[in-house]
């Protein structure tokens, strides 16, 4: 049986693993934020990156990209780096998937999402809302194993572009940073 995975930040870009399809679509009830601190990937322990988790938002979409995976060794290999990858993001939900803006039913039940709950218990990494300027500021500035913070923004930003969706959150942010960049410049 074939599992989906659907992806909202990075995974839009790259995979990182072996799938059968790849479909653009959104989930509703939910929004892109940038209020994950990364501390192995984007930035460090001592200065967190910023990066993507979901929050509830009645009447809201967000557009990203689900991976079929058929085959079970593919689903094995897909899961266990999943898990890495994803490792600072504490919760896993399953959602349905739409592709038409009108569609009362999903193309796609039940795709494996992961997000980074609010709960400072069990997710210690969780940096929660701030302005615009305060978050670029901090992707500005941050850099891990991954490479700058920035990267991961201006990469999402293009990711989004290519498949039709213009997330104000992103764009918003993208802009501050270019014209933070600038200035020290």
């Amino acid at each position: 049986m074939a599992i989906w995975v659907f992806g909202y930040g990075s995974l839009i870009s790259k995979a990182g693993f072996n799938y059968d399809e790849r479909l653009v679509g959104f989930i509703k009830g939910y929004r892109r934020v940038f209020y994950q601190g990364s501390t192995d990937h984007r930035g460090t322990p001592e200065f967190p990156g910023r990066t993507v988790t979901l929050e509830p938002a009645q009447g809201e979409i967000c557009w990203g990209a689900a991976y079929k995976i058929t085959k079970k060794e593919d689903q094995e290999i897909a899961l266990t780096y999943l898990e890495v990858r994803e490792k600072q993001y504490d919760r896993k939900e399953y959602v349905d998937i739409f592709t038409e803006l009108n569609a009362e039913t999903p193309a796609i039940t039940g795709a494996l999402v992961y997000i980074a709950s609010p709960d400072k218990k069990v997710n210690v990494n969780y940096l929660g809302p701030a302005s615009v300027e305060e978050i670029a500021r901090q992707i500005v500035q941050a850099e891990g194993p991954s490479g700058p913070n920035r990267e991961y923004l201006f990469v999402l930003e293009n990711a989004l572009l290519q498949i039709g969706s213009k997330d104000k959150h992103v764009i918003d942010l993208a802009n501050e940073v270019r014209r933070i960049i600038s200035e020290e410049n």
